[in-house]
């Protein structure tokens, strides 16, 4: 396997050709606002993922269909947390807490990985495949301690792609807490039908109002007939009562399947995918926003846990205790398919 490390120096303004073969292309530039970007290039489309700003992915695009939400930032931006740019395709929201904090958690909204500052990036070359590896190491004086490895594989002629981190706890005595949630944002196609190997009936419509949502009369309205209707959204018809925020999050996946599959059909055969251990990731969370600003359909966010915070996880017995030096590792396969 061939690897490539990554330095500041091979990243300007101007794109450069990094890497090319029969298969891939691997160009470097920085945006405007300084962040670094490389743009991984199939013969189906391109990932743009930010190799030292949380490897997030800020684009994805295949067949010419882009796959992220409608958002409105032209580009990412530099900040302490993911509201300061939160125009991309995917983040790791976590990973000491995530999700969006409620009355009793004090941290900031989806924790405090997402935008942080990569201490190395480097490119895997394989059979078929390219692989960007990013690592942070996370210390603080009197807290936590842990070695986070996020990474995307592109593969060769294909939509889907793949997203993985590793999280080791590094504390030589003390436990830490764990939670994930491979935050996805995908595009909102309208009309688009949503279909998956879980039951509806795994998933309830979320109870409570987090700080950050605003209801209207009519939103409360919709919202009470949703919820006692009892039914999931499975089709993107009905756009006027998607803002606020609809979300429903699911019980136990691994109650139905060990791998679960979610498609959304966007028409001429094609679909969003995602699929994913749910004994890795025993919750989904649909979240569902339209807007002329903001446009997600978030059909399913894998996660360890339910985004209602922090205080709600350990009260549904659903933390990650990571012992000294243990780690965990995660796997989400996701893209266009064909």
């Amino acid at each position: 396997m061939k690897l490539l490390h990554l330095n500041h120096h091979m990243f300007n303004e101007s794109s450069f050709e990094l890497y090319k073969d029969n298969d891939f292309k691997i160009s470097t530039f920085i945006y405007p606002s300084g962040i670094e970007g490389i743009k991984m290039e199939n013969s189906r489309g391109y990932l743009t993922v930010l190799p030292f700003h949380g490897l997030i992915i800020w684009d994805a695009v295949f067949d010419n269909i882009s796959l992220k939400m409608k958002d409105m930032f032209s580009q990412p931006l530099p900040g302490p947390g993911i509201a300061d740019t939160y125009g991309c395709f995917q983040f790791t929201s976590g990973l000491l807490a995530n999700g969006t904090p409620g009355p009793q958690d004090d941290y900031q909204l989806h924790g405090e990985f997402p935008t942080s500052n990569m201490d190395e990036s480097h490119l895997t070359f394989g059979e078929n495949t390219v692989t960007i590896h990013s690592s942070f190491e996370y210390v603080k004086g009197f807290g936590n301690h842990y070695l986070a490895q996020p990474s995307v594989t592109l593969h060769k002629d294909s939509g889907l792609f793949d997203i993985q981190l590793k999280v080791t706890n590094l504390s030589n005595y003390q436990l830490m807490p764990l939670q994930y949630l491979c935050h996805m944002n995908y595009a909102y196609v309208a009309n688009a039908e949503m279909s998956s190997n879980i039951p509806d009936k795994a998933f309830q419509l979320r109870q409570t109002i987090p700080s950050h949502v605003h209801p209207t009369p009519e939103w409360i309205a919709y919202n009470d007939k949703l919820k006692a209707s009892g039914k999931l959204i499975n089709k993107l018809d009905d756009p006027n009562h998607y803002d606020p925020e609809i979300v429903f999050f699911s019980s136990d996946l691994s109650k139905y399947t060990d791998e679960a599959e979610f498609r959304v059909a966007i028409g001429h055969n094609k679909n969003f995918l995602t699929k994913f251990s749910t004994k890795q990731f025993p919750i989904g969370t649909r979240w569902i926003l339209y807007n002329p600003d903001q446009q997600v359909n978030a059909f399913v966010i894998p996660g360890t846990s339910t985004p209602e915070g922090l205080h709600a996880t350990k009260k549904a017995g659903t933390l990650i205790m990571l012992n000294p030096h243990e780690s965990r590792e995660f796997k989400v396969t996701t893209g266009l398919e064909k």
